[in-house]
């Protein structure tokens, strides 16, 4: 049975490509396509000598992760030990990753084997089942540009991770506990006092605030002063002017609480110079946050530790 073995080849540096591709989308690596061609040229060569009196070499694990590094060396350089390293592991894990998913869809709808008399007997062609070939010729790439995705999604989340704080709000001795985002976009303060402003959802406070104030946080725009509010409410409520994306003069009613304490990096922020302004929408999709940090009060609250 023939063996076309340039087509064979050309399948694997064309993976081989896409694994060095992904592998430095990853790491946001810089690299010229002549190297990275180069680097798939020499991991297809194990390919080619499977052919030859060097097959059993070839099999060997050391020898592949020798054309392994050779790959990545050739591809990204050598700065530094630690670059090194997180090129190689990131391109075996681009390799398992990739691969493996590509394993796994196909054989969960290809059937390849066939078992007869007690013999396992392939359904193959000398150029391979051309179902597969094609499978992995559109897969391979899609589910390349997938894991390049995931991978991005999940760093998002661990950025966004890491800047949420447990923060807790005293108002009128109620205390409201809820997870809290530092947002350094969030520059909004009182025009007046200057003080930081802290936006949380109104449906985290929906027990504790009265409902006159609830629903004046409704349509802010619409206040009037002969508008009732409960009395000892009165005194702490503010009207603060913001702007948002596609609207100007806007107004967003905040409270003055009794203090704010945040926890970040094992200490305890005090903060009584702040306004929780009230928010009819949603802050996170995932519902990961309520309330958006105003970086000011990371550097102004009284610090304590947590312990």
């Amino acid at each position: 049975m023939p063996v076309y073995l340039d087509i064979i080849w050309l399948l694997n540096f064309s993976l081989d490509a896409i694994l060095l591709m992904l592998c430095g989308t990853i790491l946001k690596r810089s690299f010229k396509w002549w190297r990275l061609c180069l680097g798939a040229f020499i991991g297809s060569l194990i390919v080619v000598f499977m052919f030859t009196p060097f097959a059993a070499i070839m099999l060997h694990p050391f020898v592949k992760i020798l054309f392994s590094v050779c790959m990545v060396l050739v591809t990204f350089g050598y700065k530094r030990l630690r670059f090194f390293l997180e090129n190689a592991f990131t391109f075996y894990f681009a390799t398992f990753v990739v691969g493996g998913g590509l394993m796994g869809v196909h054989f969960l709808f290809e059937d390849q084997f066939l078992v007869f008399e007690g013999s396992v007997m392939s359904q193959t062609t000398s150029f391979g089942d051309p179902v597969s070939w094609l499978f992995v010729l559109v897969g391979f790439p899609v589910l390349a540009y997938f894991s390049k995705h995931r991978v991005e999604d999940l760093r998002m989340k661990k950025i966004t991770f890491d800047q949420l704080v447990k923060v807790e709000i005293v108002m009128n001795k109620e205390v409201v506990a809820l997870t809290g985002l530092i947002d350094s976009g969030n520059q909004l303060v009182d025009p007046l006092t200057k003080t930081p402003v802290l936006i949380i959802t109104a449906e985290s406070v929906k027990d504790i605030l009265p409902n006159s104030v609830m629903e004046m946080s409704k349509d802010v725009q619409s206040f009037s002063h002969t508008q009732e509010i409960d009395v000892e409410w009165y005194a702490k409520v503010r009207f603060v002017p913001y702007r948002s994306v596609g609207h100007a003069n806007q107004l967003l009613l905040a409270i003055k609480p009794d203090y704010v304490r945040i926890e970040y990096q094992n200490e305890n922020l005090h903060i009584k110079k702040a306004l929780i302004g009230i928010s009819h929408t949603q802050l996170s999709v995932e519902n990961q946050y309520q309330c958006i940090v105003h970086p000011k009060v990371m550097v102004t609250g009284e610090v304590s530790s947590a312990s």
